[in-house]
């Protein structure tokens, strides 16, 4: 029996990746990066903001964290509300004591609900980044283009009207996007996104977004309610992690730490205090800086 040929005849098998995204590059080929102040590891606090309407839509999927029993499902929506109530600002009072900036990537919900949180998050010198309309939010193919910009331009517009100042980056909800959605970012101005864990370190889409990964696996949402470990056990993967970018950086250039945080679950009461020893910890390492997406973006770029 002879195999047809047309069966192995694949036209985008070639080196690297199947798509035209953004081009293959391993880690360890690259230029050294290094940050502001010759410092070698750059730490990145990003905050989840979200309001969850009490009705969650399954339209095109249910967000991670949403309702959960039958409606009203109050138990779960006073429990993240907590998060906007009394967390966040455990978490402004944590960065504070450290001289920290963050990036807070907001629901576009919660800007207009609750304006004079977006007051003291700006007052701080946080980054707000745009994390859609509110956890009913979410996008994935089964979306319209359309119903996607929208969201998109409804998302960044309430959040420069009420911050005064228009978002430079994105994060997804759940990190989940369409076909559509780098393309749609970029047309939106946007300078970057955060929704792609594949790298420790920013890099370009062709269409001239740039990717900041926020690794979920760092989440105090995998680690604390998905795999159930404690905050202890959380800081000291953190410092774990900081402690092999840092030697990993001597040899090969500067890395990137992200500390994804989400108020009702690292802020509370027998949590808090975990984090603020960490960050004491991270934050007077002499090889570690402390600085908002945006900024560690502009800093990338600066050296391309």
């Amino acid at each position: 029996m002879t195999l047809d040929p047309g069966y192995l005849d694949y036209p985008k098998r070639r080196h690297g990746y199947d798509h035209d995204l953004y081009p293959w590059s391993a880690l360890k080929d690259r230029s050294p990066v290094t940050w502001p102040g010759g410092k070698s590891v750059a730490l990145w606090l990003c905050v989840s903001l979200e309001w969850f309407p009490i009705v969650p839509s399954d339209t095109p999927f249910r967000a991670p964290g949403h309702m959960q029993t039958a409606y009203p499902d109050y138990r779960h929506y006073t429990a993240r509300d907590y998060g906007n109530r009394v967390g966040v600002y455990r978490l402004l009072d944590a960065f504070a004591k450290v001289g920290a900036v963050a990036s807070f990537a907001t629901n576009a919900a919660i800007a207009d609900r609750y304006p004079e949180l977006i007051a003291d998050i700006v007052a701080g010198g946080h980054e707000i980044i745009a994390h859609s309309t509110d956890m009913n939010g979410t996008i994935a193919s089964g979306l319209p283009i359309e119903e996607e910009r929208a969201l998109i331009a409804t998302s960044l517009d309430t959040l420069e009207r009420v911050s005064g100042t228009r978002p430079r980056g994105w994060l997804s909800i759940a990190r989940s996007e369409s076909w559509n959605t780098p393309d749609l970012l970029h047309e939106a101005g946007l300078i970057y996104g955060c929704n792609w864990v594949n790298d420790e370190l920013p890099y370009r889409f062709t269409n001239g977004l740039i990717n900041l990964p926020l690794n979920h696996e760092l989440s105090d949402r995998q680690i604390i309610t998905v795999q159930q470990q404690s905050a202890d056990s959380y800081a000291r993967q953190m410092r774990d992690a900081c402690d092999w970018l840092a030697a990993e950086a001597q040899a090969q250039g500067g890395r990137m730490l992200p500390l994804h945080l989400t108020p009702y679950i690292m802020a509370l009461p027998y949590r808090i205090g975990a984090l603020e020893d960490l960050l004491a910890d991270l934050t007077q390492r002499p090889e570690m800086w402390t600085a908002t997406g945006g900024a560690i973006v502009d800093a990338w770029v600066a050296q391309q």
